[in-house]
Formats: structure tokens, sequence, C-alpha cells
């Protein structure tokens, strides 16, 4: 269909728009700040509403422009038994979009602390706003694979990368003492940004996700 084609791109351009505001916002930060060890968050909350909340917000969209066209090509009137639980399960993972939408929306509105300061209840919203969006991504692009032809192995090798970096920052924020906190943080946000490119290069491709398709 040509709305999802057009749905796709414009998802698309959405992502590497974000892609190179991330870029930007990365060189125009203190040159102090290692992107090794700090998250995103602690470059963004430097320059409060600049360029990297913006690149939040625009791969928020990105995602929001996706949901609709996956729903409407998700549907199968009178569909068998086994098609109807794909459908069902392409519901759940469009609801996960929606969650890795409204936490990086709230990640976005909500700063975290600056670094080196203690949590206040700003920067607590944040953190799980994060945590939320991080999770329901991968786990929403796995439930989705099975509806997108010809890449639902991509999408679920990167979806399992995810989960796998998602656990390598939760060892580095904890036990780990952050170390390498940074670099494993973009590692994740690059492999979840490459699950969401490929749902949409999909959508392009295709102009439809056919649900017989496994990938």
């Amino acid at each position: 269909m040509r709305g999802t084609r057009n749905s796709g791109l414009l998802a698309l351009g959405g992502i590497a728009l974000a892609a190179l505001l991330a870029v930007i916002g990365h060189l125009e930060v203190n040159d102090d700040l290692s992107p090794w060890s700090l998250t995103v968050s602690d470059f963004a909350v430097s320059d409060r509403g600049g360029v990297i909340d913006t690149a939040m917000l625009v791969l928020a969209a990105a995602t929001a422009v996706l949901i609709p066209a996956l729903r409407s090509t998700g549907r199968s009137p009178a569909a068998p038994p086994a098609a109807r639980r794909k459908e069902n399960r392409g519901r759940w993972a469009e609801l996960l979009l929606a969650a890795w939408t409204g936490g990086l929306l709230l990640a976005a509105i909500v700063p975290t602390n600056e670094p080196g300061l203690p949590m206040d209840t700003a920067a607590y919203v944040h953190r799980y706003a994060s945590v939320v969006a991080f999770l329901a991504l991968p786990v929403g692009g796995w439930l989705l694979a099975t509806r997108l032809p010809g890449a639902g192995r991509r999408v679920r090798g990167l979806a399992v990368a995810s989960l796998v970096l998602a656990a390598v920052m939760v060892w580095s924020a904890y036990p780990g003492d952050r170390l390498l906190l940074g670099l494993a943080e973009r590692l994740l946000i690059l492999t979840e940004v490459g699950l969401l490119a490929t749902v949409a290069l999909c959508l392009v491709r295709s102009g439809s996700v056919a649900p017989r398709t496994t990938g």
C-alpha cells in the first residue's frame, strides 16, 4: 500500500535526522565529558533543551509514524487461528513500540541530574522512562518479526543483541562501577535504532507487512 510505503519513508527520514542531530549534539558538548563513561543523558543535560533532546523527540516521532502503518497492514479479517495468534503478537508489538515512544518522550522532557550530583525525583523518572524504552523496543521487535517479509531473522538478531547490551549496561551501572557505561549505552542505542530502521525499510520495500511470512 502506498500509504504504508510513505510511512516507512517518513520514519526512515526521521531516524536519519535523529542520528545526525545526536552526532552534532555530541560534537557540541563540553570536551570534559567522556562518551566512554557518561551516558547520552549526561550529555543532554549539559545542553538542556538542545540538539540531543531534539534528536530523542524526532526518534520518538519517527516510531509513532510506524505504529499505525503496522496496525493497518497487520489486519486479516476472518483469519485462521494461527494467523489470529500472529495478529495478537502484532498488537502487543504495537503496544511495546508505543511504550518505547512514550519512554523516549518522557526521557527527553524530564532531564536526569548533572553528572556527579545525587539523583532527584526528575532523575529517577528519567532513568525508569529510559529503562522502559530500552526494554520495550527489542521485545516488541521480537514479537513483530513474524510479520516482516524477509527481515524477520535480522529483526530478531537485533532484538537479542539489544537485550544482551541492556544486560551489559545493568552490570556496568551497578557491580561494574560504570565501567564503559557510555560505550555500552551507545552500542545499545545504535542496535535499537538499527532495529527501527529495519522495520521502516521493510515497509518501504514491500509496501505491506505480510502476516504469513516468517522471515
